[in-house]
């Protein structure tokens, strides 16, 4: 049956061509460095083909307990600084696609709303990485994590919500897992919690990773 979603005017019915996106305008070069480091790396110690790659953002970058949150399984961290999707997508056939990994977990796009790009622009570029990824990684599984809130950006929120509405329907469609941690990142006031947070009120502490780990488990492959 052919499905068509219409969500605030943007019509998604299969997104045969993909959406409008920021990829022609964005600069991914300041994250070059990184990129390389992780090249770096890998010429010395590659990571197992065949495993599980996060990757995105400081959330992921941080992440720095992937090994014993989910033991037995072998992980790579590829997240990178304060990167929005678009980097992601520039990136993705150097700190993804050569591993083959079995599955691919993924946060991004809170610092492209924090950049001032429009929640639909968001989810166009969420849209050309995930076609993107599933040609080059035909058989991977791929998890895609929610904006999350904070209190810092929490004036942003609306937007936030939109971008995930817009990714979390296009993945209904896609056979893509779509993790919502937003509410569960919230307390009984409907504000984000605060003992989950840094001092910079941005970032988790080991609580919110807790939270992660809690709602990532249940769709990793066995």
């Amino acid at each position: 049956m052919f499905l068509v979603a219409v969500i605030g005017g943007l019509t998604i019915a299969g997104c045969a061509s993909t959406p409008p996106n920021s990829l022609a305008t964005h600069d991914a070069s300041k994250w070059s460095n990184d990129i390389a480091a992780f090249a770096a790396s890998d010429a010395t110690n590659p990571p197992p083909r065949g495993g599980i790659v996060f990757t995105g953002s400081s959330y992921i970058r941080k992440w720095t307990t992937l090994a014993t949150d989910f033991p037995g399984m072998q992980t790579v961290n590829r997240g990178f600084g304060g990167c929005e999707l678009a980097d992601v997508y520039a990136y993705a056939d150097r700190i993804i696609v050569p591993y083959a990994p079995r599955e691919v977990v993924m946060y991004a796009g809170g610092n492209d709303i924090s950049a001032g790009l429009a929640p639909e622009l968001v989810f166009g570029d969420f849209v050309a990485l995930m076609k993107h990824l599933r040609a080059a990684l035909p058989h991977t599984k791929l998890v895609f994590i929610s904006c999350p809130p904070s209190p810092k950006r929490w004036a942003q929120t609306e937007r936030i919500k939109r971008a995930n509405a817009l990714i979390a329907d296009y993945c209904r469609h896609h056979e893509i897992t779509f993790v919502n941690t937003f509410p569960l990142m919230l307390g009984a006031d409907g504000l984000p919690r605060g003992d989950i947070y840094v001092a910079d009120q941005l970032h988790m502490n080991a609580k919110g990773y807790a939270i992660w780990r809690e709602a990532v488990a249940p769709v990793l492959l066995p």
